[in-house]
């Protein structure tokens, strides 16, 4: 059996629900890539790196070319945010959180709604690339939003993972991802407290824009 045949193979059963290995490895890192990230740990982006690789199997089984290329995003999105956290040195060892302002907030929403309505198109063009056009589109350009507004530090991150959760739920349950499903819920969660922490810490963070995450190493 190849690598890529065990991480698609059956971990166990749980209500009627076959969890795979792929969906269970890729979305714990997942989690523990959201917490790193809740606590500004410059090892978010490793982690979130290999949690993207086990998810490329998981969905390719599913047969969501949306969740593949969402993987694929978190791949290389995960490099980007790693060299932007690092990047200026380690003057006072933070990375400086704020509100993105409106003109950013204004090109991430419009953004996603360009970048989801071509996917979806193309999508539905090529039955044979999605199951499902438009929430797997979603996700995937939502995924990439909030991946660059955590990158640069903005608290509409946590915002861009919510309305990406709405979403994902359903979607993974409906696909047989029974485990993506229950992590997007735990996901929701965790997504609430990381929101808070931010919120709060934009009062008192007067970092430099651009220094390293707490935990941050070369």
């Amino acid at each position: 059996m190849s690598a890529l045949d065990w991480l698609n193979s059956e971990a166990f059963t749980a209500f009627d629900q076959h969890i795979l290995w792929s969906d269970m490895a890729g979305n714990l890192l997942g989690l523990g890539a959201l917490a790193l990230g809740w606590r500004r740990s410059l090892l978010t982006w490793p982690v979130q790196l290999l949690s993207g690789l086990v998810l490329v199997a998981a969905y390719a089984s599913a047969h969501l070319s949306g969740g593949i290329g969402k993987q694929l995003v978190v791949i290389t999105v995960a490099v980007w945010g790693w060299a932007q956290w690092r990047r200026g040195g380690a003057d006072r060892g933070r990375l400086a959180i704020r509100f993105a302002t409106w003109t950013e907030r204004a090109w991430l929403v419009a953004g996603t709604a360009a970048g989801t309505v071509a996917l979806a198109l193309l999508f539905t063009a090529y039955p044979k690339l999605s199951w499902d056009p438009w929430p797997d589109a979603y996700i995937f350009v939502g995924t990439l939003t909030a991946m660059v507004a955590q990158a640069r530090g903005w608290v509409e991150f946590w915002f861009a993972w919510l309305a990406v959760d709405v979403v994902g739920v359903p979607l993974a349950f409906n696909n047989g991802l029974a485990f993506s499903g229950l992590v997007y819920v735990i996901y929701f969660v965790l997504v609430l407290l990381g929101l808070r922490a931010w919120w709060l810490q934009t009062r008192t963070d007067r970092a430099p824009s651009g220094t390293v995450p707490d935990g941050a190493t070369a």
